[in-house]
This record gives C-alpha cells, sequence and structure tokens, in this order.
C-alpha cells in the first residue's frame, strides 16, 4: 500500500511539473516583447498597438516620419507594405497582422522573414470597419517570395 502512495504522489508531482512548464511557456509567448515603427500621426497604427497589447504583447513604439529606410533595413518590399513595421523574436511584422497569426508564427517558428498584411483592408485589426473584407496574411523572405500564411474572412 505505501509503495502506490509513492507512486501516487510521484505521478502527481510530474503531472505538477509538466502543467507548470506549459503555462510558463504560453506566458512566454503571449508576453513576446515587440517594437514598432510607425507615424506619430496614424491612427490605425495605434489601434493596432492596442490590439497587440490586449492580446498580451509587450509593445514598445517607435514613432517615425518616414518608414522607407526601417522598411528598407529590414527587408520589406514595397509589394507587402503597409504603413507600420514591427519586430518580435527575429521576425518582422508588416502591416496589421491579427495577433492570433503572429502566435503562430512564434509558435511554429517556419522559415521565413515575417509576416505581412499588404495595403491596409478593412476589416483587420485596427482597421475595423462597416463592410468587412477577406484578406491573406503572408509569409514573405527579403527576396521577395511568398506564400499566404493564413486567409483571413470577416
Amino acid at each position: 500500500m505505501k509503495a502506490n502512495n509513492k507512486l501516487i504522489l510521484l505521478a502527481s508531482a510530474v503531472l505538477l511539473v509538466v502543467a507548470g512548464g506549459l503555462v510558463v511557456a504560453q506566458q512566454q509567448d503571449a508576453g513576446a516583447k515587440m517594437l514598432v515603427y510607425k507615424s506619430p500621426t496614424c491612427g490605425c497604427c495605434s489601434k493596432w498597438v492596442d490590439h497587440m497589447k490586449s492580446a498580451g504583447y509587450e509593445v514598445e513604439t517607435r514613432d517615425v516620419n518616414d518608414l522607407t529606410a526601417i522598411k528598407t533595413q529590414y527587408g520589406v518590399q514595397r509589394t507587402f507594405s503597409s504603413c507600420h513595421t514591427a519586430l518580435i523574436d527575429g521576425y518582422i511584422v508588416e502591416g496589421h497582422v491579427p495577433a492570433d497569426q503572429v502566435k503562430r508564427l512564434l509558435e511554429e517558428r517556419p522559415a521565413v522573414a515575417g509576416l505581412a498584411v499588404p495595403g491596409m483592408p478593412i476589416g483587420s485589426p485596427g482597421m475595423e470597419g462597416p463592410r468587412p473584407e477577406a484578406y491573406d496574411v503572408l509569409a514573405f523572405n527579403k527576396d521577395g517570395t511568398t506564400a499566404v500564411f493564413a486567409h483571413i474572412t470577416p
């Protein structure tokens, strides 16, 4: 009987350690630090930052008057450019990418430069409106190659 109690106690301890590790991993993903370069006067960029903060990301913003140099420095090509550029854990996040797709990016860790939502589609985070439209979240590389990472429908 004592051996069974010890076994149960040991199994319970192992489960607590595993469960605790999962909670810590989830908190680390949600608490990842993000640096966002944006225009000081862009309201939709601020709304997107709020969206990311509400999803648990720690966000630092840097207001710049011309984002061209930032986009060039990080290899964001004009074809998938948007109104703000963010950096998180070695990836670039361009435009109004939903927080759940950033989370997926950080979990899956694909061999890409980052994610982009080109333009400013109505219905994307920060661009809410009365007639949301479907749009793609693109995975991109600095050589300009892209692939659809997610298709978002209203």
